[in-house]
């Protein structure tokens, strides 16, 4: 008998590329911000050098950065809430829309992505202005001009318009792959259309709503643009704090530090959400 032919790890080398471009891009500058958070920084020089967990215990013990941290992570939460409950019901109506009108309107949902976050944080900027249309109608009704730039309230209006179709998008995925007849079935069998959609459709489509509550999540909390365009100088968020680290003081350590601190708690929040999430949907399905 003749021997077997050698087998060749196919995958592992079909993948290597691919492994060593996310190690090139990605691993390397957080190892990097990880080394340099733990070096000291001499404010007299600038120099960076020797190892401290100084500015750990600073961000940690201090109630400034405390605050900052729970006003990004509130922001993020808000935003996401907001997503989802628009959302997922665009994305069902989107589901159960015929073509060409699905493509027309899917083209919609998607279209904002083609214009720069910057370009739109402007956009929301020049609306909200104090000579822009919205405070012009609200003095033309007799209200008076208001103050609707750096708050809280814009930022979470505007990271919604920026974040809303990584929402749709993976819930309309999840809604392609169920079967209407499930819905139909429930329906016939006397269900309304609300109880059909809750008791039936929502629990299938959960997978979905996580995906797609993570990517908002997950990206409104490191935001940076409309943070910074929109909040101003004293609406604080983690990212801006970064920026600020980094360019304005020099402090590189001090601002790896907030970025390492912010890695960490996006990844604590993500995962305990997923937890949570996954674990309802394994017990409604079985």
């Amino acid at each position: 008998m003749s021997a077997a032919a050698p087998r060749f790890p196919t995958p592992l080398i079909l993948s290597a590329p691919a492994a060593l471009l996310f190690a090139a891009l990605i691993l390397t500058p957080l190892v990097l911000t990880a080394l340099l958070s733990f070096n000291e920084f001499e404010h007299a020089t600038g120099r960076t050098h020797g190892f401290t967990l100084d500015h750990y215990l600073a961000v940690l013990t201090d109630s400034y950065y405390l605050e900052i941290f729970l006003r990004t992570f509130r922001v993020a939460a808000l935003a996401t809430a907001i997503c989802v409950v628009i959302g997922v019901p665009e994305a069902y109506i989107l589901s159960r829309m015929g073509n060409p009108w699905r493509s027309v309107f899917l083209l919609v949902v998607l279209a904002p992505l083609l214009v720069s976050v910057v370009v739109r944080a402007f956009g929301w900027s020049m609306l909200l202005g104090p000579e822009g249309p919205i405070n012009a109608a609200l003095m033309a009704l007799g209200f008076g001009r208001m103050r609707l730039l750096y708050s809280e309230g814009t930022v979470i209006v505007a990271l919604v318009h920026v974040m809303l179709p990584f929402m749709v998008i993976p819930v309309w995925t999840s809604l392609q792959k169920l079967d209407p007849a499930v819905e139909q079935a429930a329906l016939s069998f006397g269900a309304s259309r609300g109880t059909a959609i809750l008791r039936v459709v929502a629990p299938q489509i959960l997978p979905g709503i996580l995906s797609g509550s993570l990517i908002v999540f997950g990206l409104s909390a490191s935001a940076f643009a409309i943070p910074g365009l929109l909040g101003g100088r004293r609406l604080k968020m983690v990212a801006t704090i970064v920026y600020d680290q980094y360019l304005s003081d020099l402090n590189w350590p001090m601002g790896a530090a907030v970025a390492v601190l912010l890695l960490a708690a996006n990844l604590i929040v993500m995962l305990t959400y997923h937890r949570v999430v996954e674990g309802h949907y394994r017990r409604r399905l079985g």
